[in-house]
């Protein structure tokens, strides 16, 4: 009996070094392995040319680890998450930085008929030349665009078929851009029904939604300075159009400056319904986190002022993830 015992006691002992070293490797291996990334349902919402600060949050929240899983946008938070959906954003980032006053007069016809005063014909063959003919099936990520049908006053979601549709519809500013025929419906911006289309992603399995508002109803304490070689292009272009302006119409500006008083009032006019839209909207789907970007950092129509909102798109992010 006593040399049983002892051999089961020389068992344990030769044993014990065995399963406490198989054990503290285990322990190793699982605190060397990286975090999970939290993934995200990333609600983009409407507001123009302050969609460009789109751009900074998915820069920041990706370079801070975030997996976006899911994209909604509403116009032109429609437009950059399906450029982002696509794998183009560095190079819609690169061209739309390249855009200086001038530039973006350019991108513009202007027509007065088919329900809209411009057509943006040249930015959308620019879109297609990004991202082809994608469908949105076909997409990385799960992606949907809203619309407004004025015909029914319903919003409409698109989650299947070619991306650029989707795109023009959501785009598609009442009275400014031309709408989108399709099935009947008339197709205007996604922003006139549902400017922050948090609905749309309310069933995903994701570990965070966060919704970007660009009407935010808050100080604008932002001040972006241009790079140095930027503000010096910028800076030429705008004294060669002040030149130009002065040879062909002199000193007298007063026709200029009614259209965009024509601009200005529509553009309140849509941030004031957006605002509401918006702010019922977050109360019933009350998303993890909200980035506000405020709706005077700069007008819905200045769309040379990519760099500056898209400072503004990171500094925000920053702040409500607060690094």
């Amino acid at each position: 009996m006593i040399i049983k015992l002892y051999k089961k006691q020389l068992f344990l002992v030769l044993l014990l070094p065995i399963l406490l070293f198989s054990d503290s490797q285990h322990i190793k291996k699982d605190s060397d392995m990286p975090k999970n990334k939290k993934t995200v349902s990333l609600v983009l919402g409407s507001g123009g040319a302050r969609g460009y600060a789109h751009i900074g949050v998915i820069e920041t929240l990706e370079a801070q680890g975030y997996e976006i899983k899911s994209i909604s946008g509403s116009s032109m938070g429609a437009l950059v998450g399906a450029i982002y959906a696509a794998g183009k954003l560095e190079a819609y980032k690169e061209w739309v930085l390249s855009l200086g006053f001038i530039d973006t007069l350019k991108l513009l016809d202007i027509s007065l008929s088919d329900g809209g005063i411009v057509n943006i014909d040249t930015v959308y063959e620019k879109i297609e030349a990004l991202i082809g003919d994608t469908k949105i099936e076909d997409l990385p990520v799960k992606y949907m665009a809203v619309a407004s049908d004025i015909k029914s006053q319903k919003k409409v979601w698109f989650k299947d078929g070619k991306l650029i549709d989707a795109i023009r519809a959501s785009i598609a500013i009442p009275t400014i851009f031309t709408p989108v025929i399709k099935d009947e419906m008339i197709l205007v911006d996604g922003g006139v029904l549902d400017p922050l289309p948090i609905a749309s992603v309310s069933s995903d399995e994701t570990d965070l939604t966060i919704a970007v508002n660009l009407n935010a109803n808050i100080p604008n304490t932002y001040t972006i300075e241009l790079p140095e070689k930027a503000e010096n292009i910028l800076y030429k272009k705008a004294t060669k159009l002040v030149n130009k302006a002065k040879e062909v119409i002199g000193t007298d500006t007063s026709k200029e400056e009614a259209p965009k008083d024509i601009f200005y009032v529509l553009n309140k006019s849509l941030d004031a319904t957006q605002s509401i839209i918006i702010e019922n909207t977050i109360k019933a789907y009350k998303p993890d986190l909200i980035i506000e970007i405020p709706r005077d950092a700069c007008e819905s129509y200045e769309f040379d002022k990519a760099y500056e909102m898209i400072e503004i798109g990171k500094i925000a992010t920053q702040k409500s993830l607060k690094i």
